[in-house]
């Protein structure tokens, strides 16, 4: 059936580089670098976006880290999250995404601002997309802003979908003709993500390859949790599971692990869990999705004895083909043998941000934020500076 430990040993990423922020960010503040073409995206609750990346400088590889200046976020705007992806093909471009809440005197108005530049070789320049907007005011007020890749007509495209307190997940798709994005019913496209009952937290699409499919998991304020099997191309929801946790949910992932052969000449299967961190409970892995549901629950020890969870990743980050879970919690004390991070540490992110060849674990908490880069052969490392450390550690997992 599979175990879990606690990582041993020594962490193997170590500390990169350091930006300091002039306010703090919150657990929808972080952007990935949209497949390696863009910039790794922080953003501020004081309506300020830095951008990250890696620059080959006289061939040594340096991070860099700059401000941002996009337009249409007024300086009074509190940033609520951030979210970036390059067009499928054969589009081009990246698209921004933020969502704010302005202050109107006695009630905030929230907005959508989303960002795309149109112009032949400025498609992926962030400084000119910054000043390329598409203001939309929103009848409520935002959560998480994520993106997912669905099949229209043949043709593959990304489409924002962005979670609200209206107990709702809004989708906006591209107008080519228009060069604009318009919302759409999200049911036409995620059947699964309909009939709600409770704010959803975090959502995580995630397509499985090689095939027509795809597993959607949501979180919600309640303790909600569904996780739906469905036919991308027909739309058809093929099997839904639900549970209800004591607390909030604050993180799913959808993850695959590679199931053993169960006969000599059946080869290994690609088997999908999903980790679901709960404000109130230990984080669990519910094992093999497709053939279990959510039967087979595998709580992560010791990541309850550290205040609430506030965020996961799931990832190789020893490059050993394992993939390891990574926890982060509100707490200030940590396993000794892990990098540790400033309380809290909102929200971890991995991702491509070139030109080196291996990927960076980026970290934000309310004191700084640390973007990790690998030494020969190791991988991306991620930890902060601070008097109180905040416990940031991984779980190993077999099968």
């Amino acid at each position: 059936m599979g175990e879990v430990a606690v990582a041993a040993g020594p962490c193997p990423l170590r500390e990169d580089s350091f930006t300091r922020f002039s306010s703090q960010s919150n657990v929808y503040g972080l952007a990935g670098g949209a497949g390696g073409r863009g910039e790794l995206l922080a953003a501020t609750l004081k309506g300020k976006v830095l951008g990250f990346r890696y620059q080959d400088l006289r061939q040594k590889i340096r991070p860099v880290a700059k401000e941002l200046q996009f337009n249409y976020i007024p300086v009074d705007a509190e940033i609520v999250s951030i979210d970036t992806f390059n067009k499928s093909p054969p589009k081009r471009g990246l698209v921004v995404g933020i969502t704010f809440i302005k202050d109107s005197g006695d009630k905030g108005s929230p907005f959508l601002n989303i960002y795309c530049d149109y112009e032949p070789g400025s498609e992926y320049n962030l400084d000119s997309i910054a000043q390329s907007c598409l203001n939309l005011e929103l009848q409520f007020t935002p959560f998480q802003l994520c993106h997912a890749e669905v099949q229209i007509g043949g043709q593959l495209e990304t489409v924002f979908l962005l979670s609200g307190n209206d107990l709702a997940i809004h989708l906006y798709k591209e107008n080519e003709g228009l060069h604009q994005f318009e919302e759409q019913p999200v049911e036409n496209l995620f059947p699964e993500l309909t009939n709600l009952t409770s704010s959803v937290l975090w959502l995580d699409v995630h397509n499985l390859p090689g095939t027509s499919r795809r597993l959607s998991a949501l979180g919600c304020q309640s303790g909600y949790v569904r996780v739906a099997h469905v036919d991308r191309q027909s739309r058809v929801v093929l099997q839904t599971w639900t549970i209800l946790q004591d607390g909030p949910i604050s993180r799913v992932t959808v993850f695959s692990l590679s199931a053993p052969a169960g006969a000599e000449d059946r080869p290994e299967r690609e088997e999908y869990s999903v980790l679901v961190a709960s404000m109130l409970e230990p984080a669990v892995v519910y094992r093999d999705l497709l053939s279990r549901g959510l039967e087979d629950q595998l709580l992560l020890p010791g990541s309850d004895q550290f205040d609430s969870v506030l965020c996961g990743l799931v990832t190789d980050i020893d490059l050993d083909g394992r993939p390891e879970v990574l926890v982060a919690t509100y707490g200030q004390v940590g396993p000794e043998r892990w990098g540790c991070l400033p309380p809290p540490a909102p929200s971890p992110s991995l991702c491509d941000l070139g030109p080196h060849p291996c990927r960076s674990c980026c970290v934000t908490s309310t004191a700084a934020r640390s973007a990790g880069s690998p030494g020969p052969g190791a991988a991306s490392a991620c930890s902060g500076s601070g008097a109180s450390p905040a416990p940031y550690w991984p779980w190993r997992m077999w099968t």
